[in-house]
């Protein structure tokens, strides 16, 4: 027996997917390359770039498709970026875009969900969903567009404050900050899946006002917890001190412990490494509920008359060996 088909006026999960990528696919991966001038083998690696399955000899691109493929192509026929950066490029957007669909679908959903009583397959959720598409993507892609050039001129002066080398990103000294649930896992087994999704939104949401109120830079979060990145350490304390009291503050989240290390570090592809990101990691498991630990580095270069620092017995750290944390609290209230 076979679903009976839905009534003509109730749009489909295709219907949404062609509204949202400006019609049905009618085009092969071929096909799109040869009308933009671009090799089969480097549309391939783009449309992987972008984070999609190989699927050259398939119809399932569009015009826009092939629009996005022609500005790659003139991009790199006009411009000093070469293909293999243009790759980069546009890996880092699909990995980045990616996360925000999922995100914002979830977020829609669970909206849709609420206007439609939960029943996500019924012709009022379809109806309210399409309309969505219709009358407010146009709006999202301007509100993308704005945040875009924002947070790249924000980048631009990160890379003049930290002192950024072009060719290799590598970031002389900053300090890197963990913030950690304390046992989110024991705590994620007695909760349902819309209450831990509730729990981590709310803890990465008030951890990134922080971040981003002392101009520090969320460089990923991770459920249970947030990897932030500071050039100034003193902000970056007072940045853990304050989602100390955010988060400490809140009965719905457990306390929160964190680390900071202070040291060179290298950023690529929108993330950030080198020893003082594990060290601050392992000072995680180090720190007491409600508590900040810190290297001896980003010690140093706090001010005496602000802070006070007290050394704890050196023990191992995995990776570092023997080293002895640091207990901060502000002594005296910021100007």
């Amino acid at each position: 027996m076979t679903d009976p088909e839905p009534p003509l006026d109730v749009p489909t999960v295709a219907d949404l997917e062609n509204a949202l990528v400006g019609g049905p696919p009618t085009l092969t991966g071929s096909q799109v390359a040869a009308a933009t001038g671009v090799s089969l083998d480097e549309a391939r690696r783009l449309w992987r770039a972008l984070g999609f399955p190989d699927a050259t000899s398939q119809e399932v691109f569009t015009q826009q498709d092939q629009d996005a493929l022609e500005v790659v192509a003139r991009t790199v026929a006009e411009s000093p970026i070469d293909f293999e950066t243009m790759l980069r490029l546009t890996r880092a957007i699909g990995h980045t875009v990616a996360r925000l669909a999922d995100w914002q679908m979830a977020t829609i959903s669970t909206a849709l969900e609420q206007f439609a009583l939960g029943d996500m397959s019924s012709p009022a959720s379809l109806r309210a969903a399409m309309a969505l598409v219709e009358q407010q993507v146009p709006n999202f892609d301007q509100l993308l567009v704005y945040a875009w050039r924002r947070h790249l001129a924000a980048a631009v002066s990160r890379i003049e404050i930290l002192g950024v080398n072009e060719e290799d990103q590598h970031v002389p000294q900053a300090t890197v900050g963990f913030a950690d649930l304390v046992s989110f896992t024991a705590l994620s087994n007695e909760l349902d899946e819309h209450e831990i999704g509730d729990l981590v939104e709310v803890f990465e949401t008030r951890c990134s006002d922080v971040i981003s109120d002392h101009n520090g830079r969320v460089i990923k979060t991770l459920g249970d917890s947030v990897l932030f990145l500071e050039s100034d350490p003193v902000q970056a304390i007072d940045i853990a001190l304050d989602i100390i009291a955010v988060i400490g503050g809140d009965e719905r989240l457990p306390d929160v412990r964190l680390g900071l290390a202070t040291g060179p570090v290298v950023l690529r592809m929108g993330d950030v490494y080198g020893p003082p990101v594990n060290l601050a990691a392992r000072y995680t498991a180090v720190a007491r509920r409600n508590r900040v630990i810190i290297d001896e580095r980003t010690a140093e270069l706090l001010p005496p008359e602000d802070f006070e620092t007290r050394p704890l017995p050196a023990r191992p750290i995995r990776g570092f060996g023997d080293l002895a944390p640091v207990t901060v609290r502000r002594t005296r209230p910021r100007h």
